[in-house]
Formats: structure tokens, C-alpha cells, sequence
């Protein structure tokens, strides 16, 4: 099992709630967008976990979700479904929208000083390690209990 972060790159003509309504749209009908020119989409795998992230300028998680297949082309009834732009992607289960979203500047500091950790990225898909997942999901539920 690997872990990934979903960059969801905002257009910045587009409102942040907008933005985040296609993100919500796209984990309801448990489907992520991934382009072909992606560096990770031919290891993305089924059973892989990953981080759902609203780029700059949110720079926030607002979930997670298990990958259910590998990167496809979509089928014609999965096209139909699809919300998003891309002709294929990936399966999602085990979808957990995050309300509030976590501020990617709480899971720095979760994590702590690394030349290697960031909060913008150019690519939709970037791996991450074990201890970056974890310290978002340490960061989310902490949130959720009312422990900022």
C-alpha cells in the first residue's frame, strides 16, 4: 500500500467554494479525475490511500478515500458519472470528507522541519510518505474532536 496526495488545482478565477463543491462532488460519486501525463498514474493501485488536497490558495485536506481501482479510462457508463474533465481516473472507497478541512499549515507542523515537505505542488498526484499521511490524519481527527 502507498500513499498519495490529490492535488485539486483550483482555477484561481474560480471562487474557493466552488472549488471545494466540484472536490465534494467528485468523493460522492467515490471518482478522481488523473491525467495521463501524471508521473504516478501507472502505479496507482488498488488498496493505495490517499489525501484529498484543495491547492493555493485553500491549501486544505478536505478528505480521504482508498483507491477501489488502478488509473483507467473511463468507461461509458463512468464518463457519464464522472463531474470533472478528465477521460479517466481511478475507483475511490472508503471516501471520508473532512469538515472542518485541515489547513495544510497544521500538518507541517505536525510533521516538523523537512527540506522534502511542502504545501504546493505542480503535479495532481504526489506521493507521500507514511508519516505525511499519518500526521494528517492526526491533524483531521484532532480537528474533529475540537482540539485545534
Amino acid at each position: 500500500m502507498t500513499h498519495y496526495l490529490f492535488n485539486f488545482v483550483q482555477d484561481h478565477e474560480a471562487d474557493s467554494s466552488a472549488s471545494r463543491d466540484l472536490a465534494a462532488g467528485l468523493l460522492g460519486v467515490g471518482m478522481w479525475g488523473v491525467g495521463t501525463d501524471e508521473s504516478h498514474r501507472d502505479a496507482l493501485a488498488p488498496g493505495d490511500l490517499v489525501l484529498i488536497y484543495l491547492s493555493a490558495p485553500d491549501r486544505v485536506f478536505v478528505g480521504r478515500a482508498e483507491l477501489a481501482s488502478a488509473a483507467h479510462d473511463w468507461t461509458p457508463s463512468e464518463a457519464q458519472a464522472y463531474l470533472g474533465a478528465y477521460p479517466g481516473g481511478v475507483s475511490l472507497t472508503r471516501v471520508e470528507e473532512w469538515d472542518p478541512p485541515v489547513p495544510m499549515e497544521s500538518v507541517l507542523t505536525e510533521i516538523g522541519p523537512s527540506e522534502t515537505t511542502k504545501a504546493d505542488f505542480h503535479a495532481g498526484v504526489v506521493g507521500i510518505t507514511d508519516t505525511e499521511y499519518a500526521a494528517a490524519l492526526t491533524v483531521a481527527a484532532r480537528m474533529r474532536s475540537g482540539k485545534r
